[in-house]
């Protein structure tokens, strides 16, 4: 199993015809009978919601499998299934006939797309890939470890002595301050 190449333009496009198979198998699946009478094919209902079931099946495998490749493919195959079907519709005795030519364009048109990007994901499979880069001979650290040894609790041992003045030069001055001010009183009082 090949993996999808998250980002890539094939992929984009997979991705894409997944969702469109999801949305027009629900439109095949629920208003089968509305799609047939605006074919002019009625007797066809039962088939078209099948193919709204396909449709489904397609899209979810094309979205939630690494491999798109196969359920593409079954795109191409299922175009093919609606050609076919959508040509009994071409009778000169089909009032919508118009319409089913129209379908007919449009099918042609997704199939178009499909093989394009079939083709488009096989070449992405066989382009070479990269190698992964190698970390082996890497620790995470900015400098080998022997060098490293000591340093994170040196570090911490300086913090903590920067704490220590600091906290004792609040201390001094609020002890000065606290001089001033009360001695500041006294001389007041005694005037």
């Amino acid at each position: 199993m090949t993996l999808l190449h998250r980002g890539s333009s094939a992929d984009a496009l997979a991705r894409g015809l997944g969702w469109f198979s999801i949305g027009l198998g629900v439109a095949e699946l629920f208003a089968g009978r509305r799609i047939a009478r605006a074919l002019g094919m009625e007797e066809h209902t039962a088939l078209i919601r099948a193919y709204g079931a396909r449709e489904i099946m397609t899209g979810v495998g094309i979205l939630a499998l690494g491999d798109a490749k196969p359920w593409i493919w079954g795109r191409v195959a299922g175009d093919a299934l609606d050609l076919g079907t959508l040509a009994n519709g071409l009778g000169r005795d089909n009032p919508n006939r118009a319409n089913v030519e129209i379908a007919m364009a449009a099918v042609a048109g997704v199939t178009v797309l499909d093989l394009v990007c079939v083709q488009a994901l096989h070449a992405e499979e066989d382009a070479p890939q990269a190698p992964p880069p190698d970390y082996s001979d890497r620790s995470g650290l900015p400098r080998p470890p022997d060098e490293m040894r000591g340093v994170a609790r040196a570090a911490l041992a300086s913090a903590a002595a920067g704490r220590q003045l600091q906290t004792q030069a609040m201390q001094a001055g609020a002890t000065q301050t606290g001089t001033g001010a009360t001695g500041t009183s006294a001389a007041q009082g005694d005037a």
